[in-house]
């Protein structure tokens, strides 16, 4: 992410949960798979963040904990289009694979109570709040069993304290699928129903090989969503094998193809841009751009020169980058391509 300055019901719950457009939050929770382990912590863990299921298609947004000239905001003053409220950043510690998160003062929060105030009422509201790691500058590294352990600790005490939904994963300077599994699994173990996202830049994303990619087939069974950064970005391979440029509805829908078609559910898959051209060195695109790439994806209408084999109704939805640049450009992307999300079919 640019820093300039992603439960087990009975059968008669599921159904009513399918039938008003809700899902869990990963695919297992959705097919009423889960471990034994995950199930006795979902008890404990439900005292400490109250859980909302994120929507069959869902907005993301990262609201910054920072200013650096967008529109400052806490918060309550997030649009109510987002479902999915990526607190940004959590911060490394001393300690391998541990992170901290303390509020900026620019921000204006007179006290942390009432920011966790603020994340109840979100919650209260029907959204997911969760904690985002890393960002352009940040410097966490999990890659033993000690930093993933130290990881999934420090992740899973911050979502007891502050009542925090779920973790982001945004580390753009390399990541251990290996360890980086290993961390959220622990997590999952711990809070049964925690809403796990990822934003992988693109070129991370490029092969079912590649270290992020494997971590999100790692934990496919309770990932909540990928939503890619098709930003800052520069030419990419599409499924197709050609090359597409950034800022077109070519370069979404051919390279969110790798994705749907290299092993994540459509439901795990997002489209992540910047709410302006103010917000990252490259890549917006207009509301319409989006909402076109998501008709392709989804009904196969709106398409570019790339057209996708087959269609993907379940896909996730879209993200940006962030609550304060779109706040600064009029919620433009939360009224339109929050519209056009959640009139998806």
């Amino acid at each position: 992410m640019t820093g300039l300055p992603a439960r087990l019901l009975a059968a008669l719950a599921a159904a009513v949960l399918t039938s008003a457009g809700i899902v869990g939050t990963g695919t297992a929770q959705a097919s009423g798979t889960r471990s034994a382990a995950s199930a006795a912590s979902a008890a404990s863990a439900a005292t400490a963040a109250p859980t909302a299921a994120v929507p069959r298609h869902a907005v993301t947004g990262y609201w910054q904990n920072f200013d650096n000239g967008a529109t400052v905001q806490k918060l309550k003053d997030v649009d109510d289009a987002y479902d999915i409220i990526a607190v940004s950043f959590a911060d490394a510690t001393g300690q391998p694979g541990a992170v901290t998160f303390r509020l900026d003062p620019a921000v204006g929060y007179g006290s942390t109570d009432e920011f966790k105030a603020d994340i109840k009422a979100k919650q209260a509201a029907g959204k997911s709040v969760i904690l985002s790691v890393g960002g352009e500058k940040g410097a966490v590294s999990v890659n033993d069993a000690a930093s993933a352990q130290n990881f999934a600790d420090s992740v899973s005490g911050l979502m007891d304290e502050y009542g925090f939904n779920g973790v982001d994963i945004d580390l753009e300077n390399g990541l251990n699928s290996t360890y980086m599994t290993q961390a959220l699994k622990s997590v999952h173990d711990r809070h049964g129903d925690v809403v796990v996202t990822m934003a992988p830049q693109t070129i991370d994303m490029q092969s079912p090989q590649n270290e992020y990619f494997k971590t999100a087939l790692g934990i496919k069974d309770f990932l909540t969503a990928v939503n890619m950064q098709y930003y800052n970005s520069g030419s990419m391979n599409g499924c197709d094998g050609k090359v597409y440029s950034q800022g077109t509805v070519d370069f979404l829908t051919a390279l969110a193809c790798i994705q749907l078609e290299g092993g994540l559910d459509p439901s795990q898959v997002g489209i992540g841009v910047p709410a302006s051209a103010r917000a990252a060195g490259g890549g917006h695109v207009a509301p319409s751009v989006v909402n076109a790439a998501l008709d392709c994806l989804t009904r196969g209408s709106n398409c570019g020169s790339f057209k996708p084999s087959r269609t993907y109704p379940g896909l996730r939805g879209a993200m940006t980058w962030s609550t304060n640049w779109d706040a600064a450009n009029g919620n433009a992307f939360a009224s339109q391509v929050g519209a056009h999300v959640h009139g998806l079919p």
